[in-house]
């Protein structure tokens, strides 16, 4: 993947946020006085206010006019301006020609203090509002930081200090104590640690050893440690990461979608009530009064301005997003906070979800064969799998590991099939020997733990038995899960014995082994058709069919397969199953905040709107309401970024 400009994210948010952001975006190392034009305006606004109301005194008509229009201009020139180039467009219908219009209209009838006051007020709001959407917007690029400028690589015998992108994989980089890692690698020196917060939102020390896999965006804790490149800088995942967040600010949530409906079809009507409310009343009231049936309708246009919903909402989205990254989790779009709050059932898979996928081999016992030989062969075959089980068999044969397969075939949910020393053998689960018709002894089937069993030239030579451990946390996180009434389900290509033994210490509500990726296609399915709504949780590539077809599609990211993690729609990047009910968590949160300013500021809108139609509001309480209502909402929205969970 490709990593994405900052240029690119500011674009992106922009299109999520709000026009005004475009229109006022912050510049780099902006200040208060970077703003003298608006506080130049709110001080002679100030100051001839305190002259009328305060000294009953007031400049001679021209004065007066020319210093108000004076503060009109510097408060107001960036909205009349995006107002001007919209009209250009025939677009006239947006709450810039909306507020052109209001405070124009003021100072026609000569309220030249209160037209000032709308535009100083509204453009202080879009201040407020500009400086919300920027914050979110750096806690965002934040995570840019943790990429490093230069990488320390080891060439002709020299260290070298270069920039990460032009170091080549299998060349040796150099990481100092308290240095960030650059690239995607493997430890080359015996051991080191490293704090991996920056990837998984945990900042335990994470030990490796000579040949593990260590990623970009890990800080080196010890000791001077070199690390062998496998990954160009721009597939690291890392670069995956920063991808998947900048990616996410682009997609709308339905509550974002509908809102940007809304306000294509509310502003327009909101004009057409104004102009109803001016001059209807003619034709019921005598002696009609122009001046003031006008001045009703710019106070129920200015009340009806929409940017505390437009702005506030994708705000509110960013800082779920930007609360769910720094807790390890990584939202692929803001429609996923939605989904998430409407799941009822997670249906999880079993290995490297649940449990480690760390096995270690418990018992060979072989069947006329020599034990030894059995491992050697069985090492050979399962060398070339990445499936934790298979792992293991290597890892346990070690040394004695010195056979070749060749024409190695994998038969998907049963195991591999190849040529070891002219022998045709096959290694993998029961059903794989029932398949190519090799008999074998019934208590094979009654074992609990997981068994790799074994034919050489189509005939039964014995069993490896595998055990798997479970994760610390993975009875908290089903608990959790009942906690939030989730249902919850695990899916497994073992045997129905090891399932039900792991769901059992789990207390999960139903598990089902003995499952090919076609079967948990269809349990899955199966659920979605019995109108449950669906997280499937998954962290091997044979998981990216159900991931996909899931409502909602989770990856377990430190451990998972690149596939799974690029179908899914949420990655967990320290494969812990108690980020999942955080996920939840964080979509509800977001979700709640998002609907408590939508009614805020419907409410709110709809009493002052009944007020100034009846004229007992004035422009003052409509731009009060309006600003007030727009900060309260953005400082709720705001506060998601400061949760802790």
């Amino acid at each position: 993947m490709n990593i994405i400009k900052d240029k690119d994210l500011d674009s992106k948010i922009t299109k999520e946020d709000h026009e005004v952001v475009e229109m006022n975006k912050p510049e780099e190392g902006e200040t208060w006085l970077s703003h003298w034009p608006l506080l130049t305006a709110l001080l002679i606004l100030i100051i001839m206010l305190t002259l009328e109301y305060g000294f009953k005194w007031q400049p001679p008509f021209p004065v007066n006019l020319i210093i108000f229009l004076v503060a009109f201009v510097l408060a107001g020139y960036n909205v009349l301006g995006m107002a001007w180039r919209k009209a250009k467009h025939f677009d006239f219908f947006n709450e810039f020609f909306l507020m052109s219009v209001a405070t124009i209209g003021a100072f026609s009838i000569g309220s030249y203090s209160e037209g000032v006051a709308v535009m100083v007020f509204y453009s202080i709001g879009e201040w407020f509002q500009d400086a919300a959407v920027n914050r979110a917007k750096k806690s965002i690029k934040a995570l840019l930081d943790i990429r490093p400028d230069s990488v320390t690589v080891m060439r002709d015998g020299k260290t070298t200090n270069v920039d990460p992108k032009t170091v080549k994989v299998d060349e040796i980089i150099q990481v100092k104590a308290g240095e960030k890692v650059a690239l995607d690698g493997e430890l080359y020196s015996d051991t080191a640690s490293f704090n991996t917060a920056a990837l998984t939102g945990e900042s335990k020390p994470d030990t490796k050893r000579k040949g593990e896999k260590v990623l970009a965006g890990m800080i080196n804790l010890d000791k001077v440690s070199e690390v062998q490149v496998k990954a160009l800088f721009k597939d690291s995942k890392l670069s995956q990461i920063l991808e998947m967040v900048q990616d996410a600010t682009a997609r709308k949530s339905q509550t974002q979608l509908f809102i940007s409906r809304f306000a294509k079809v509310y502003t327009p009507i909101v004009f057409g009530l104004a102009l109803l409310l001016c001059f209807v009343p003619y034709f019921f009231t005598d002696p009609y009064n122009f001046q003031q049936w006008f001045y009703r309708a710019l106070v129920f246009l200015v009340i009806s301005c929409p940017c505390a919903l437009v702005v506030s909402i994708p705000l509110g989205y960013f800082g779920g997003i930007g609360l769910a990254s720094r807790n390890g989790i990584l939202f692929k779009g803001s429609n996923f906070l939605d989904v998430m709050t409407m799941i009822d059932t997670v249906i999880m898979d079993k290995t490297g979800t649940l449990t480690k996928g760390v096995f270690k081999v418990q018992e060979v016992v072989t069947d006329n064969f020599d034990q030894a030989e059995l491992i050697k062969i069985a090492a050979a075959i399962e060398a070339n799998s990445t499936h934790p089980i298979a792992k293991a068999v290597v890892e346990y044969a070690g040394d004695k590991a010195n056979l070749k397969a060749e024409n190695v075939e994998e038969i998907s949910g049963h195991g591999l099939k190849g040529t070891v020393e002219g022998k045709i053998v096959l290694a993998g689960n029961p059903k794989l020997l029932k398949k190519f018709s090799v008999t074998y002894p019934s208590e094979v089937d009654n074992l609990v733990d997981t068994v790799v069993v074994v034919a050489v030239d189509n005939k039964y030579a014995g069993y490896i038995t595998i055990a798997d451990e479970i994760k610390e946390d993975a009875k908290e996180a089903i608990e959790r899960m009942h906690s939030l009434k989730l249902q919850t389900v695990m899916l497994s290509g073992d045997k129905q014995a090891v399932v039900d033994k792991v769901a059992k210490a789990l207390g999960i509500d139903k598990a089902y082994g003995d499952l090919l990726p076609d079967g948990k296609v269809e349990k899955v399915q199966w659920f979605k058709d019995s109108g449950s709504r669906i997280a499937f949780v998954g962290d091997g590539v044979n998981d990216a069919p159900v991931v996909a077809l899931a409502d909602a599609g989770i990856a377990m990211g430190g451990l998972g397969s690149d596939a799974t993690i690029e179908t899914a729609d949420i990655v967990i990047q320290n494969d812990q199953p108690s980020k999942i009910t955080l996920a939840v968590m964080i979509g509800r949160i977001t979700k709640r905040v998002v609907w408590q300013n939508i009614i805020l500021a419907m409410v709110v809108k709809v009493i002052v709107l009944v007020l100034g139609a009846g004229g007992v509001a004035s422009l003052w309480e409509a731009v009060i309401a309006d600003v007030g209502v727009a900060l309260l909402a953005i400082l709720n929205a705001v506060r998601i970024q400061r949760m802790k969970l």
